[in-house]
């Protein structure tokens, strides 16, 4: 056994060309038996080391397969020294590549590493109110911006220190290049310190089409999904340099306004006659004002001695003011409506379109499916009731206007436009006679 083993490695030593393949074969297998057995350890040892604070998660960072990938990277860097018949500039070209290699995985280790960091962080009940995604980024950025140098002076066989000497000289490209960088990190500061924005605002930035919650706030860009579920970068350092709208203090408040007029017909407004006045003291809501009105209004008449004898010269209850104390009340009776804000029914300047009356006020809830049936219950009913005071909505005539009042005429027996249009026109010696 042991003359045909001598045989064998005789034979062996007579072919270096393949004792040079047998070598690097062995060695690579090496590496990769290296490779599973460190992924088995690790995997168990970190688990076990984790399995109190249920951090599982660190598998999905990569950051155990990375970390695996360094010790096959060495077993090759030193066992490369004892492959024989290996050329020295191939040894030498497998040292460099398997140093970079180590370099480049711990790097990506430590980005894992501030990913994890974030994750952790987020946790936290105020972690929407300071994030700190925007400066562990800027952690990645020096992290990844060291390994490049090293890589390179590793690849090239020469000292980092040698690289470093050249950047003073390229300051000026740099400052260029890392320009969106160093502004979005002035602004990412500005943003956390002044707590501008926070994950899950609202915030409306019409100039660049965005309107809806924050979800990311990053170093570069902040994360905007819209209404219609459509997502909008903007860029970290538009939050500084132009304006938008951030409606979490409505939010907070607790309240949401409720700012709309009714364009009343101004056609309609009147003066209110007794009969019309006691109909309208069978509303509840407007018993009192009527009573009290009409006590204010006696007493002011009285005054007035003998010019009070006309009726031009007197105040009137309105049905326009009934109807503008009306709404007052029915918002502060109203459920929906938050009783300790803002809460006023006023006339705006009139317009071509009608009068505009005009309801200030504030729900009590924020949400936007239960704000809009409030507001739009509110309006239901006071668009139903305005017959009841005599007024009528301001509308522009539409086709079914005009075929009424083609209707009307027809019913009174004048001729309507199309009539006058379809007789025919006298000419020559007829267009004289009556």
């Amino acid at each position: 056994m042991q003359d045909e083993l001598n045989i064998w490695l005789d034979w062996l030593r007579g072919h270096p060309e393949l004792q040079t393949l047998l070598a690097s074969a062995a060695l690579v297998f090496a590496a990769w038996l290296a490779n599973w057995v460190v992924k088995r350890i690790l995997v168990r040892g970190l688990y076990q080391v984790l399995r109190h604070a249920r951090e599982t998660e660190l598998q999905d960072f990569g950051i155990i397969r990375r970390l695996s990938n360094i010790v096959p990277a060495l077993v090759l860097s030193v066992g490369v020294n004892a492959v024989p018949g290996l050329p020295e500039a191939a040894v030498t070209v497998v040292r460099n590549v398997c140093g970079g290699f180590i370099v480049l995985t711990i790097a990506l280790a430590f980005g894992a590493l501030l990913d994890i960091v974030n994750m952790l962080y987020q946790r936290r009940a105020d972690a929407h109110v300071h994030p700190i995604k925007g400066y562990l980024q800027v952690v990645k950025i020096a992290i990844y911006a060291i390994a490049t140098i090293l890589i390179i002076a590793t690849l090239i066989d020469r000292s980092p220190l040698i690289l470093l000497s050249g950047l003073g000289a390229m300051a000026a490209v740099l400052l260029l290049i890392f320009q969106d960088t160093i502004l979005s990190l002035v602004a990412s500061v500005q943003i956390s310190s002044n707590d501008i924005i926070r994950v899950g605002d609202w915030i409306e930035m019409p100039q660049l089409n965005a309107d809806g919650d924050v979800i990311d706030i990053a170093l570069h860009t902040v994360k905007v999904q819209n209404w219609d579920k459509t997502i909008t970068n903007i860029p970290t350092k538009r939050f500084i340099s132009d304006s938008f709208k951030n409606w979490r203090g409505m939010q907070e408040s607790g309240g949401r306004r409720i700012k709309r007029s009714l364009f009343l017909d101004q056609q309609s407004v009147h003066f209110l006659s007794s009969d019309e006045c006691e109909h309208l003291h069978r509303f509840n809501l407007l018993d009192d004002y009527l009573t009290e009105k009409r006590r204010e209004i006696d007493a002011w008449n009285a005054k007035l001695e003998e010019r009070g004898k006309e009726p031009v010269n007197t105040r009137r209850i309105t049905n326009i003011g009934s109807f503008r104390a009306y709404v007052e009340r029915y918002l502060r009776s109203h459920g929906g409506i938050h009783q300790g804000m803002t809460l006023i029914v006023r006339q705006l300047s009139p317009t071509a379109d009608g009068l505009p009356l005009e309801i200030y006020c504030f729900t009590n809830t924020v949400a936007w499916t239960q704000y809009e049936a409030i507001q739009s219950d509110i309006f239901d009913h006071l668009l139903a009731i305005l017959p009841e005071f005599g007024l009528r909505v301001f509308q522009h005539p539409s086709g079914g206007d005009m075929r009424d009042w083609r209707a009307s005429l027809g019913q009174r027996g004048e001729p309507t436009m199309h009539d006058r249009d379809s007789q025919p026109t006298a000419t020559g010696r007829d267009a004289g006679r009556p």
